[in-house]
Formats: structure tokens, C-alpha cells, sequence
């Protein structure tokens, strides 16, 4: 890949604290053009990380490199960033204008392109005529896509963002993850997204960066990190899993068969290779667990069980069950295509043998 295909290159970051380590050898490329989001609870290290692509904080060790250019010892404000925070840090005494030209006059944009600019970033952000009202004029939806314009003007090389819809109601953050998304493929801008949410994780990225304890534990399309997790913290924390502990009894056929703790056999399909006798966890996500009415054929094919549901939730469009298997819960969350099965029903359940990933005994995907 070409120094002009990566926007942003981190080789070895590492940020201590005093004995405080923040974020360990971390090691990130981001494409040029594309939408990335570090992903991970509170403490991970992803805002650090951010804070030292911005230059808000300075890495311990290692190099970050934006468009082919080293910029550990540039300051801020010759980086050419956008960002926007969680709290928007929009200026109160100032108006939508001045808020929005803000870094176009520090820059010493002449008088009648900095109105063309803002004009046109308030024409992106759908809010067309509103130059001359105040920040506490506006809603908190409003003043999320102001300090998004402010961001935009200046053309950045990176636009960063830091949780910025945390603090909208729910219906509302779901309308400004399209906003957002729609913004960066009309501008074209390379966006760094921070978020301890996976629903916007997958919705809005078209890779994911999932931390832990300061360490990148994956990266990936949405897809490839939500069906196939490489670790079981990722499994764990990234969507809704079951893991359940086996032994792999044999490998045939491109399957390997594995002996669950509850007496019930699983195949999973292989990775090419034979695997031998071995303690393995079985990651399976709730998405891909099917529940089905018992029939004639309950019980044949592979990765198909008897079940009784102890615990069903309705979720509108969907239904979340967790279902005994031999004394081991399940979950499996399901459309509702016709009736809802019911708290002490014995159903069928039924698993993909590629749905299965499996984990060794450090924790990590077998490939």
C-alpha cells in the first residue's frame, strides 16, 4: 500500500503514566477515505490513543506518521485535525458563524471564502440559515452537527471524533450515526471514531479496532470481527456470545468434532488442519442460533439439540431466548417470523458448523 492509500500509520505506541501503562505497542494502519472506530469499554486506551493522534497527548514510544509525514514532535494546531468531543466545546458567547470559522480565521482565510465554507459545511450538515443564532439556541442534535461543521471547514487531513453522540437520547443518536456516516462518504474525509458502543461499532465503520487494557486485541471489517472474534475477550465483548467448553475428539472431513461439557457433540468446521486431542472453548453468537418447533426430525444432522426455554425477552422484531441444553444455557436471538415460543416449552435448537469458532486454552482463535 502507498504512503498516499494510508492516512494514518501507528508503529509501536506505547503511553505510560509514571508505572500506569495506557496503551502497549500499539500498531494501527488506516486507510485513506475510510471510517475507522476504536472500540472497547472504559480504560481500554482508545481516547489515549485518539488524544495522541491529535497531539493532545505524546506517545511514550513509537511513531505516528498522517499522510507520509512523522508528526510525534508537531504541535496541534500544525496538524491539520478535525475533532469533536463529547461535549461539542462549542464557543457560548459566539455565534454559529464565528463557531463554525473559527479555525478558517486562524488559519487567515480571506473574508469571502470563509463565508463560501461555512455556508457550504452548513449545507452538509443540513442547517442551512442558522449563522446567526447562538449554541444555547440550539438543540443538542444541532450543536452535535455545528461542531461537526467546525470540523469539516478546515478540510482536514483526519477528522477524529470522541464519542460525540454519547450524550444524545437514543432515537436521535440513532438518526446522527446516518448523519455521520453520510457526511464522511460525501466529503471523503479519513474519520478515527471513538466509542465504548458496539451497536455503532458495526453500523458505522468500515473497520473495527477492538482494545483491551491498552493492548489492540483485533482488527477488522464489522462482519469479520463480529463472526469470527480472534480472542475470547473480543467474543465476549463484542456482541452477544455463548461459550462453551469442549474437547476435541477428532478431525474428518474438514469438521472437527468436539465434546462439550454437557456430554453433547459439536462440529465446527475446520481450518485445514488436524487439531488432536485438546481443551478448546466453542465461541457461538446468539444471532446464529436458530430455535425452531420440535419435529420428526429433532435431534438428527449436525448441530442439532433438544432444548427446554427457561427464560424468553421481547425484543419487538425480535426475541432473545435462553434455552437449558443438557444443563448448559444457551442464547439464541431470533426474528419472530410466526409464534413466539414460551418459558417451559422443549424446542429444537440448531447451530452452522461455520458459526462455530473455536478457542484455545490461552484464549485465542485456532486457525
Amino acid at each position: 500500500m502507498s504512503d498516499n492509500a494510508q492516512a494514518v500509520v501507528l508503529t509501536g505506541i506505547h503511553k505510560a503514566y509514571g508505572e500506569v501503562v495506557a496503551v502497549q505497542k500499539a500498531d494501527l494502519t488506516v486507510p485513506a477515505g475510510s471510517f475507522v472506530t476504536l472500540l472497547g469499554p472504559s480504560g481500554c486506551g482508545k481516547t489515549t490513543l485518539l488524544k495522541m493522534i491529535a497531539g493532545l497527548e505524546d506517545p511514550t514510544r513509537g511513531e505516528i506518521v498522517i499522510k507520509g509525514r512523522r508528526i510525534n514532535e508537531v504541535p496541534i494546531h500544525k496538524r491539520n485535525l478535525g475533532m469533536v468531543f463529547q461535549n461539542y466545546a462549542l464557543f457560548p458567547h459566539m455565534s454559529v458563524f464565528d463557531n463554525i470559522a473559527f479555525g478558517l480565521r486562524y488559519r487567515q482565510v480571506p473574508r469571502a471564502e470563509v463565508r463560501e465554507r461555512v455556508t457550504k459545511a452548513l449545507a452538509i450538515v443540513r442547517l442551512p440559515g442558522v449563522e446567526r443564532r447562538y449554541p444555547a439556541q440550539l438543540s443538542g442534535g444541532q450543536q452535535q452537527r455545528i461542531a461537526l461543521a467546525r470540523a469539516i471547514v478546515i478540510q482536514p487531513d483526519v477528522l477524529l471524533l470522541d464519542e460525540p453522540l454519547s450524550a444524545l437520547d437514543a432515537n436521535l443518536r440513532e438518526e446522527m450515526r446516518v448523519e455521520l456516516k453520510r457526511i464522511q462518504r460525501e466529503i471523503g474525509v479519513t474519520t478515527v471514531f471513538v466509542t465504548h458502543d458496539q451497536d455503532e461499532a458495526l453500523a458505522m465503520s468500515d473497520q473495527v479496532v477492538v482494545m483491551n487494557t491498552g493492548h489492540v486485541e483485533q482488527v477488522g471489517r464489522p462482519e469479520e470481527v463480529y463472526r469470527f472474534p480472534e480472542t475470547r475477550f473480543v467474543a465476549d465483548f463484542l456482541g452477544q456470545s455463548n461459550i462453551l467448553r469442549g474437547k476435541v475428539q477428532a478431525t474428518e472431513d474438514g469438521m472437527v468434532q468436539v465434546k462439550l461439557a454437557n456430554g453433547e457433540t459439536l462440529s465446527a468446521r475446520g481450518e485445514g488442519r488436524d487439531l488432536g486431542p485438546q481443551p478448546v472453548e466453542a465461541v457461538i453468537r446468539a444471532h446464529r442460533v436458530q430455535v425452531l418447533a420440535l419435529d420428526g426430525s429433532a435431534g438428527e444432522g449436525l448441530n442439532r439439540y433438544r432444548g427446554v426455554i427457561s427464560d424468553m425477552n421481547y425484543l419487538g422484531g425480535m426475541a432473545s431466548y435462553f434455552v437449558d441444553l443438557a444443563g448448559e444455557r444457551v442464547q439464541a436471538i431470533n426474528p419472530i417470523a410466526g409464534r413466539i415460543f414460551r418459558e417451559g416449552e422443549t424446542v429444537a435448537l440448531t447451530v452452522a458448523p461455520e458459526d462455530c469458532v473455536l478457542l484455545n486454552e490461552a484464549g485465542r482463535r485456532i486457525h
